[in-house]
């Protein structure tokens, strides 16, 4: 079995660590005795694995060993943030002490100089922490250098920049397998896409997050997009997609559940609310469902989260002003009873699914 990524050889020795505890149990209730020859060949053969997975992902082995990447990826991240905006305020500290050829030369050079640092650490480091730092460095080298090259040749602002922004980040984020990466691409690609809707709906660029329906296109594409893309090198791209995608939908339709007077629609607010209200039941248990059946954590868990939302604010709707409030927070406190319940029967219909 060939592995593409660190996540997926992480859980493959998760795997192992697991059924080496449940043998030793199995043994100790005197179920299951292995021979001494069945059980140094299984032995040896895990540790093989472990050894090519430590060589190849540097893979956790322990909980411990957890915890600290988990602080390691923490700390990589506010380093990458605190050197980012190093770089951006470096940058408008002497930017106008430098003519104009010196000033086109260190965006070009530090463009350049960060995207091939990243590679190479992306190519020698097999954790990935410093070609992340890296990376979001070399992004907000590159945002730079488009925004700064457009004022020194005096350039109309276009949202056209925040797909030239979207496209750096996205290749980046493949060729060093960089989730935060893939993020922040998408969410410019998700921006240049909505203030693209907004211009031909004939909304100035910049005024696009004004009308909420032009992030539904971005939802749809996004959503889709890992069902046309096979991600085999990356397959922990796929449900960033998704969920990126479905706060695309969901948010603006919470936005227009309550504020249906800015939406395209020509209809009557209350009748706008009302529509955009259902609509928001109707996704957020789809996705629910198609979570459970997909085995999607990432879009069961929004889809669960935006239905509690919209639950709850229709709550509030009907029955704020006119109960007392303990009243109020009982019938939630109910509310959240009947959930539990419900996830527990699915989740034992799952569980009898597994055995059968």
């Amino acid at each position: 079995m060939t592995l593409s990524s660190r996540n997926e050889a992480q859980k493959r020795a998760d795997r192992i660590r697991a059924f080496d505890e449940e043998l030793a149990a199995l043994d100790e209730a005197g179920v299951l005795a292995l021979d001494e020859a069945q059980r140094r060949a299984i032995d040896d053969y895990h540790k093989a694995l472990l050894s090519n997975f430590s060589d190849d992902f540097d893979i956790d082995h322990d909980t411990r060993a957890k915890q600290l990447s988990l602080g390691m990826r923490v700390t990589s991240f506010l380093g990458a943030l605190a050197l980012a905006a190093s770089v951006f305020f470096l940058f408008y500290q002497f930017w106008g002490q430098f003519s104009t050829t010196l000033q086109v030369g260190i965006l070009m050079v530090a463009s350049l100089l960060s995207f091939v640092v990243t590679l190479i650490l992306a190519e020698r480091e097999r954790t990935g922490y410093f070609a992340k730092l890296a990376a979001l460095v070399g992004l907000v080298c590159f945002a730079l250098n488009i925004g700064l090259l457009g004022q020194v040749f005096n350039l109309y602002p276009s949202q056209n920049v925040l797909l030239l922004w979207a496209a750096y980040a996205l290749l980046l984020a493949y060729a060093c397998d960089i989730r935060l990466l893939l993020g922040a691409g998408i969410l410019c690609f998700t921006a240049w896409l909505s203030a693209q809707t907004g211009t031909w709906g004939g909304v100035y660029w910049l005024g696009f997050g004004q009308r909420p329906e032009n992030f539904f296109p971005a939802a749809l594409l996004l959503f889709f997009l890992p069902q046309w893309l096979q991600h085999r090198r990356h397959p922990d791209f796929a449900p960033v997609y998704r969920v990126f995608g479905l706060l695309c939908l969901l948010l603006p339709i919470l936005v227009l559940s309550n504020a249906g007077f800015i939406s395209y629609l020509p209809f009557a607010s209350d009748t706008i609310e009302g529509g955009y209200q259902l609509a928001g039941f109707l996704f957020s248990a789809a996705a629910i469902w198609l979570g459970i059946r997909r085995h999607w954590n990432g879009t069961f868990n929004t889809g669960n989260v935006f239905f509690v939302i919209f639950l709850y604010t229709k709550f509030f709707d009907w029955w704020w002003d006119s109960l007392p409030k303990y009243l109020f927070f009982f019938l939630l406190g109910l509310m959240a009873v009947g959930l539990l319940l419900v996830f527990k029967r699915l989740r034992a219909q799952t569980a009898a699914e597994g055995v059968a």
